[in-house]
């Protein structure tokens, strides 16, 4: 009698600790994914207004500035990564690297890039962390300032010379993994 008891009472433990971790990835993916439509948005308005080599600052400014903002409102770290990045400081950590790494396998095996997200606790510096990755497929209005050498114009090489003299972040396609949105909870 005691053992089933004891069984019954662990079988909800993990029931529960599993319905928690659901929900806690359920907001981490909501608050990372609420990041890039607005960012886009932003994009958009600066093209228009000012043209692509003038609307960088949006990426190089404006980006992490959402992002720390919405890491402050939410109680997480947010941040833009990429294997080939533009910003000194879009670069990966280990778990990042290698989840980047499986999305670009995944994709070459078929799996759309838009559907790649990768989540996992892990401890860190002794805490658990929720660490959660999306990746994010370069869009079309990407292409002028991320595209291939032909579709970049004068004015953008010249401000990507000029804002970024080691950038590795050009030569995409539409729909290529860029890189990704990660997000860190301590738990």
């Amino acid at each position: 009698m005691r053992k089933t008891l004891l069984a019954a009472a662990l079988a909800a433990v993990s029931v529960s600790a599993f319905a928690q971790e659901g929900n806690l990835l359920q907001e981490v993916r909501q608050t990372a994914m609420s990041m890039p439509p607005k960012l886009l948005e932003v994009l958009d308005a600066e093209i228009k207004k000012s043209g692509h080599a003038e609307a960088m600052v949006v990426c190089r400014d404006k980006a992490p500035a959402m992002a720390k903002a919405l890491s402050e409102a939410k109680g997480m770290q947010i941040r833009r990564v990429s294997l080939k990045n533009r910003n000194p400081k879009a670069v990966p950590d280990a778990w990042e690297r290698r989840v980047l790494e499986d999305f670009e396998k995944r994709t070459e095996a078929g799996e759309k890039p838009g559907s790649l997200e990768a989540s996992e606790i892990v401890r860190e510096d002794g805490k658990r962390v929720m660490r959660y990755m999306k990746a994010l497929p370069t869009q079309d209005l990407c292409l002028a300032c991320h595209g291939t050498e032909d579709r970049l114009d004068k004015d953008v090489k010249a401000k990507l010379k000029e804002l970024y003299p080691d950038d590795k972040a050009v030569g995409y396609s539409a729909a290529q993994i860029r890189g990704a949105i990660t997000v860190k909870k301590a738990l």
